[in-house]
């Protein structure tokens, strides 16, 4: 009831960090082929690479992204550190009207660097946008355009999640339903948590279903957004110093979650090196010409070792007519 109370309390407040601290700092847009060694190797399992770019800026507070929502032309993408960035881009990677921001307000004021790890994100039909914070194990919801903060919750379901391993990936599905994965632990921990929210999880009333999700083998999920015909598609990482990054998509039907059920996804595909690929964590998904696009971006830790990656891949069944994955299963 505490927490409750100062969320309440919190959320009337506004904090003065919502102001774009920079508006049009241009983005470079190099292209990348997905293979160095093969411009002509393109399908991965079942993604088709369409296109890649390396994406470079001389903004300060350019890179770190772990989320990202694309429409149209127009992209969003959300830091680790409540830093974020708007831009249009062209089918040709000509990038204009970057625009640099930081949230409005974060779980605690005043914000230390622990209550700004802004990790997964998901809009609304109208516009609302919630982000969930690892650490804090927190979701906050925001006005369009992360004008202003609605409300804040501290799910009571989170609140043993590891700190560094929280709300990694929010989804939120059609009629208002919210999926939110755990990072976990990948060692210890080959199933990470997740939760089913009736509603918005930011409303206390919206009690979630508890349930335990099996990604790829040595993988932990990233991010995940619904696709159109209703399942959710989930970017998992994985990391070792020996192999480096790799990546994997895998595709998650919501009839399967269940209270205490150990869910497992559709294997699609495997991105690994020596394919050009970094730290992926975010994935947006898009519809065009009736195919499915799914969007991916990489958090580059703010290292130069790293890069900020941007790959667009068509979504694709394996049967080997280059038909759509994501409507093979109609009614949904």
């Amino acid at each position: 009831m505490r927490k409750a109370l100062a969320a309440l309390l919190f959320c009337l407040l506004t904090s003065s960090a919502g102001f774009p601290r920079t508006a049009h700092v241009p983005i470079l847009a190099t292209a990348i082929s997905i293979d160095p060694s093969d411009p002509a190797h393109r399908d991965i399992g079942r993604l088709r690479y369409l296109a890649g770019w390396h994406l470079t800026s001389r903004q300060a507070d350019f890179g770190g992204y772990s989320a990202l929502w694309v429409e149209g032309n127009q992209f969003l993408a959300l830091a680790d550190t409540g830093d974020y960035v708007r831009f249009r881009m062209t089918a040709t990677g000509v990038i204009s009207g970057s625009q640099f921001g930081v949230l409005p307000a974060f779980p605690a004021d005043p914000a230390e660097r622990d209550d700004r790890d802004s990790e997964s994100m998901t809009l609304g039909p109208e516009g609302d946008i919630w982000v969930g914070f690892e650490r804090r194990n927190a979701v906050m919801r925001y006005a369009r355009d992360f004008a202003r903060p609605i409300s804040l919750s501290f799910p009571p379901a989170m609140a043993n999640w590891p700190l560094n391993s929280g709300p990694e990936s929010m989804a939120r599905l059609k009629g208002g339903r919210f999926v939110i994965f755990a990072e976990g632990w990948k060692r210890r921990q080959h199933v990470p948590r997740g939760l089913l929210f009736p509603g918005d999880p930011t409303n206390p009333a919206n009690v979630p279903i508890q349930f335990r999700y099996r990604p790829p083998r040595g993988y932990v999920p990233t991010d995940a957004q619904q696709l159109p015909d209703g399942r959710i598609v989930v970017l998992h990482r994985h990391f070792t110093m020996l192999d480096g990054f790799s990546a994997a998509v895998a595709i998650v039907d919501p009839e399967a979650i269940a209270s205490d059920a150990l869910v497992e996804g559709e294997f699609v595909a495997e991105l690994r090196p020596p394919l050009n690929i970094d730290n992926m964590e975010g994935i947006s998904v898009t519809r065009e010409g009736g195919k499915t696009m799914l969007w991916m971006i990489s958090d580059d830790n703010r290292m130069p070792v790293e890069r900020t990656l941007l790959l667009k891949f068509q979504l694709v069944d394996n049967s080997g007519d280059g038909g759509d994955l994501s409507i093979k299963k109609p009614g949904r």
